[in-house]
């Protein structure tokens, strides 16, 4: 970095592209037309985006490939607020999210009051933390809102850039910048009580979390599990951190009813639960005390201490997951016995696979079904919120971390679109598709038009039911009339031609292959309306 002076936005922009960060997103205002030069100028693309909630979820399917933290940028007011949505989705959803925003200068505000807003009063219930950027202090503001969002668990930091500040002189101070943090483990009495409960248990049970993704310690996970041949669920955010072929793979839990009616009986017999790196924030209300710590041995490795409540462990780690797990193994036996003598874990994987069947002749299961078999397994995949979310993340199977990106904590529609558009930019050699239901499409289709511009292909598929499908099986449920969830059926392929790209509309799995190979040699992105009946969900999730 030069010692010249420069403005506090380089500065800032500067320390952002040190950490890993090369594109931002997001829609300029007056405000913000410095930052976004000074991003550009220190070698950060900036992509306009149709609308900043969307920008947001493209920024953050970025950092799910690079790790990097993702850039969304604002302008003040109108273009704040209309991020607010997947700034609180990246506090429930772990995800470090730097939000750039511009504001009117201090005394400004006292007499000028066209746009302006607050932004820290609305961001810090919805961020770690909330700043406002001076151009004396810019260099230590921006290392610690960078420390700040990677710490575990990460999530969003905004900082406020006022207008004359971005502009303003400044240089960088000094630094050597922060150190390595060492991964800490558990020792001592803590350490051999899990180590004996681990070595006398005859029916061990893992649930792995987000954190282990966050640790990158999933060789480490794995290499335990197989050692120990300890079966294992994960969340939907950690699916994929073990292939999910895997022998002791049980799949995802926590989001469909259907398949928690086979898991949680098995968590309730194992007599030691190894939570690792489990974050319940992803998870339902069927899952709040999904075991007795009074009556089982719960081992709980996490990030930071347990204030949810959602659950209690005999014994809470609060550790790298990587290096606790390796302080664990150390005082096993070279040879794992052998565990669950009554086979469960192998009888509930078999009514797992019974229960989410890829045989459909058509439906919203015919549609995942055929495209797993036709998309090579290198695809990245995401998911928008919806019914078919539910049946997608049984019947999708991963075969690497982040594998499947979707809205956990939060569960916001919208979604999907997006965070395929930034995955194809960060892997634009891979292939990348959306699963949405036609409601969740219809909120962002705009962003067709974003894709088209940046050249990138995603295969967007649309569950086209012409109703909020999730919604209005609960509706049926609770024997309530129908009211609120449906809407005509719209010609959604035809909007994927009028962006730029291809559309096409199925109605069989025949048409549906034949879509999905077309879509793979496509110029462009392609959007595929799958065309189902309602009710396909029923006994379905």
């Amino acid at each position: 970095m030069s010692d010249d002076p420069c403005r506090a936005a380089d500065i800032l922009a500067r320390k952002l592209y040190d950490a890993g960060c090369r594109v931002a997103f997001g829609m300029p205002g007056g405000e913000v037309l410095t930052l976004v030069d000074a991003l550009e100028r220190a070698g950060i693309r900036f992509v306009l985006a149709k609308h900043e909630n969307a920008a947001g979820f493209m920024a953050e399917a970025v950092h799910h490939r690079d790790g990097a933290p993702g850039i969304l940028v604002g302008t003040l007011g109108p273009g704040v607020l209309n991020g607010i949505n997947v700034v609180a989705n990246a506090h429930q959803d772990r995800v470090p999210l730097i939000v750039l925003s511009g504001c009117v200068d201090e005394a400004e505000a006292l007499s000028y009051t066209h746009q302006v807003v607050d932004h820290q009063q609305v961001m810090r219930p919805i961020t770690k933390a909330s700043f406002r950027m001076s151009a004396e202090g810019v260099g230590v503001l921006a290392d610690k809102a960078l420390a700040i969002a990677m710490a575990p668990r990460q999530g969003p930091v905004h900082i406020d850039v006022p207008i004359s500040v971005a502009e303003a002189p400044a240089r960088p101070l000094d630094s050597t910048g922060r150190g390595r943090v060492a991964a800490c483990a558990p020792h001592g009495a803590d350490l051999a009580r899990a180590r004996a409960w681990l070595d006398a248990a005859e029916r061990p049970l893992a649930i792995i979390g987000l954190d282990v993704l966050r640790d990158r310690s999933g060789q480490v996970v794995r290499a335990f599990l197989e050692h120990l041949q300890i079966p294992f669920v994960t969340t939907y955010k950690a699916k994929g951190v073990l292939p999910e072929d895997h022998p002791l793979c049980l799949g995802a839990a926590g989001l469909s009813p259907l398949a928690d009616g086979h898991l949680l009986p098995l968590v309730r017999e194992a007599d030691l639960v190894l939570a690792i790196g489990y974050d319940p924030i992803e998870m339902r209300t069927g899952w709040r005390h999904a075991w007795d710590a009074g009556r089982q041995k719960v081992i709980d490795i996490v990030a930071e201490p347990n204030t949810h409540d959602m659950h209690y462990a005999t014994l809470e780690i609060v550790a790298d997951t990587g290096a606790a797990l390796e302080a664990l193994a150390q005082g096993q036996g070279g040879t794992a016995r052998p565990r669950w003598p009554g086979g469960q874990p192998e009888a509930t994987r078999a009514a797992l696979s019974a229960a989410f069947p890829t045989t459909d002749p058509w439906g919203p299961a015919g549609v995942i079904a055929e495209a797993r078999a036709v998309l090579p397994a290198t695809t990245l995949a995401s998911a928008d919120s919806g019914a078919h979310r539910i049946l997608l993340s049984q019947m999708w199977a991963c075969h690497e971390p982040r594998g499947l990106v979707q809205s956990s904590g939060l569960c916001t529609m919208g979604c999907a679109v997006p965070l395929a558009i930034g995955l194809a930019l960060a892997e634009p050699d891979r292939p990348v598709v959306s699963f949405s239901g036609d409601a969740g499409f219809l909120m962002v289709a705009g962003e067709l038009a974003t894709a088209a511009e940046l050249g990138v292909r995603p295969i967007f598929v649309v569950f086209v039911d012409a109703s909020l499908a999730l919604i209005e099986l609960k509706q049926r449920q609770r024997q309530m009339p129908n009211r609120g969830v449906d809407f005509a059926r719209h010609d959604v392929a035809a909007l994927g031609r009028a962006m730029g790209g291809a559309g096409v509309t199925v109605r069989s799995r025949d048409e549906m292959r034949a879509a999905l190979q077309a879509a793979l040699d496509a110029p462009s992105f392609t959007v595929i309306a799958a065309e189902i009946d309602r009710g396909g969900y029923d006994g379905r999730i």
